[in-house]
């Protein structure tokens, strides 16, 4: 092999990453694995596939190694094949929303007016640990069960209606889901001005709140 042909093979080897990302689909995966380990009927069903293309999908993900699987019975269950895919993830929106212009009126038209109040996740933590704030996740309780912020109480948006009873009178409400390209978290704070509750929402979600090394309990330890 010459040196050009070996040069050239080692890129090529770069290239199977942006292959295997080169897809809008692949990466709503990688959005939802990031938030915990799923099944592949799980994952389809969260990304609104049929089964036989979120497979497809998701072998190209595990063919480039940035999945990887366990098998449980007949299920298949995948999560991110180490940190390194959850940081390259947020790097590629922290990418997109510095050079690309279009993904302002794309998140607009999918995340609504910016009509909700946000918390950055500094202060956010130093509330928490003073105990001044009630922190609830929306997103799907298995999502809360494989990780979410200390403190949190599960509230799925599903049920947020349903349990307004359960937060504390007096306190001030923070809600949080899968970070700042997830709709959740703004429409329960929505929710919750309606019924005069003071709400405000994380600014992003746990994927990027464990990348700034805050701790996350599990459903063992919550």
């Amino acid at each position: 092999m010459s040196r050009r042909e070996a040069k050239d093979a080692v890129f090529e080897q770069f290239a199977r990453i942006g292959k295997a990302l080169a897809s809008p689909k692949r990466l709503e995966l990688i959005d939802l694995i990031a938030q915990g380990e799923r099944s592949v009927d799980a994952l389809a069903q969260a990304a609104g596939m049929n089964l036989s293309t979120a497979s497809a999908n998701l072998q190209a993900l595990r063919h480039a190694r940035l999945v990887t699987t366990r098998r449980e019975g007949t299920k298949v269950y995948y999560r991110l094949a180490g940190p390194g895919v959850a940081d390259l993830y947020l790097q590629i929106q922290r990418i997109a929303e510095s050079h690309l212009p279009d993904l302002a009126a794309a998140r607009s038209a999918f995340l609504g007016p910016e009509d909700t109040e946000e918390i950055g996740r500094d202060e956010l933590w130093r509330r928490i640990q003073d105990g001044t704030v009630t922190v609830i996740d929306v997103r799907p309780a298995e999502e809360f069960a494989r990780g979410h912020l200390p403190g949190a109480v599960s509230i799925p948006l599903d049920d947020l209606g349903d349990r307004l009873g359960d937060l504390p009178p007096g306190t001030d409400v923070v809600a949080y889901c899968r970070g700042p390209y997830c709709v959740l978290s703004r429409d329960a704070v929505r929710m919750l001005r309606v019924h005069g509750l003071p709400a405000r929402r994380l600014s992003d979600g746990v994927l990027e709140w464990r990348a700034a090394l805050l701790p996350v309990e599990s459903a063992d330890v919550a």
